[in-house]
């Protein structure tokens, strides 16, 4: 049997990809995906035939990651669609987001737990408002690292002076959205110059090929907090005469450490209490941490129920209130206005809610605030306050992603119409 503890011991790299449409995510990918030999031989057969039925004289790599029958007929990506290789060095998570301005929820949902985006930029065309778009939301989901792979630089002879004007381009609209640490890297995923092995077209770039950086850029990105947070999600009771009086609490741990002996308060109520166990399936344990799940037995009889949160009482406090101002991405066709009513469910709560003011709105073109907004239409990003009728515990998103993230609902539809990330 061959050893595979240095494997499962390995760093984990998440990164999405992103731009606009046809700016050749999905054949960066499949790129990736062919010269680091990380496709099974029937995939690769698959793509060739299917590259064939389309008339295709080499082999269409966009096909490796495009799997929805109607992405393949339009050659776009409509889902997010998740691969998974390693090398040697390091194992890979890609997200591989749609480009158009009608799928950005799902870019959302693709980079939301990345180390690192890529925006893909087409040399032919230089920085666009998806690129702007997608670079935004990136810098608010708190992605700490950007790559901008320039796409394409064999459709424009490898000129170093496109590339340096695109260069400029996006340092301007970065430094405008307070955008940080920020790598450009010249490439084309098709014909594969600069993706996995360094290109002799472009003797003028001086960098890393794009797998390189990928193998060692620090992976750094906390989505949680070294603070305990514990969002309850079921009251577990006794079903038979065995444990009569059992009652644990079960939830993902959602960030710090946990031991038997530590006090704990619950929010929003405040009534403390001390950890009797912590319980995995039929295990004791000793100890706890973020992200696992488990279920907590404490030493008094208290009231707690799914949507309160337990923290430690000695640690730092999270906020508890009925107004939160944060920066939102709305999904709907139906324009969010103020006033209007939605369920925001926030770790495993959820309450009744209406939007109380928007702030501002960020112009994606001229990349300015935009003040006195009555609504915001699909796509529009902006910094919003809302009201709801329960008190929610949370904390800022740049501390805690989980506790500091909420989406709207909309009670007719039952859709996900927006996210919010806490300010």
């Amino acid at each position: 049997m061959p050893d595979t503890r240095g494997y499962l011991n390995m760093e984990l790299l998440r990164f999405s990809t992103a731009g606009s449409v046809d700016d050749g995510k999905s054949t960066l990918i499949g790129r990736l995906l062919y010269d680091s030999k990380s496709i099974f031989e029937d995939q690769l057969e698959a793509v060739e035939a299917a590259s064939k039925s389309r008339g295709n004289e080499e082999v269409n790599l966009a096909l490796l990651t495009d799997g929805l029958r109607a992405e393949r007929e339009q050659g776009i990506t409509i889902d997010v669609a998740y691969r998974y290789f390693a090398t040697p060095k390091r194992k890979f998570i890609i997200a591989d987001t749609p480009g158009h301005i009608q799928y950005t929820r799902n870019m959302v949902t693709g980079a939301s737990t990345a180390d690192l985006s890529i925006i893909l930029i087409d040399a032919r065309h230089g920085v666009l408002e998806q690129t702007v778009r997608h670079s935004y939301i990136s810098s608010l989901l708190g992605i700490p690292h950007i790559l901008v792979a320039i796409n394409k630089m064999d459709l424009v002879d490898y000129d170093k002076g496109v590339y340096d004007k695109i260069v400029s381009d996006y340092q301007k609209m970065s430094e405008a959205l307070h955008i940080k640490n920020i790598v450009f890297i010249p490439i084309s995923a098709r014909v594969g110059d600069n993706v996995v092995n360094k290109s002799d077209k472009m003797p003028w770039y001086t960098g890393k090929a794009l797998l390189d950086y990928l193998e060692t850029v620090p992976v750094v990105h906390k989505t949680v907090s070294d603070f305990f947070r514990f969002p309850v999600q079921l009251v577990i009771r006794p079903i038979s005469d065995q444990f009569p009086d059992y009652r644990g609490y079960a939830g993902r741990m959602s960030g710090g450490l946990l031991k038997p002996g530590d006090r704990v308060r619950v929010l929003p109520s405040g009534l403390e209490s001390t950890v009797k166990s912590i319980d995995f399936v039929d295990q004791h344990l000793q100890e706890a941490f973020s992200p696992e799940s488990v279920t907590i037995l404490l030493t008094d009889d208290i009231d707690i129920s799914r949507g309160d949160i337990l923290v430690k009482v000695d640690e730092k406090q999270p906020q508890i209130s009925q107004d939160i101002t944060m920066d939102v991405c709305w999904f709907n066709e139906r324009p969010a206005q103020i006033r209007n009513k939605y369920i925001i469910r926030q770790t495993t709560a959820e309450s009744l809610g209406i939007i109380r003011s928007i702030n501002y709105r960020r112009n994606i073109n001229t990349l300015e605030k935009e003040n006195g907004i009555d609504h915001l239409d699909m796509n529009d990003i902006a910094e919003i306050t809302v009201h709801t009728a329960n008190p929610l515990v949370f904390d800022k998103y740049a501390e805690n992603k989980v506790t500091g993230s909420l989406i709207f609902i909309d009670p007719d539809t039952n859709e996900t119409v927006g996210a919010g990330m806490i300010k």
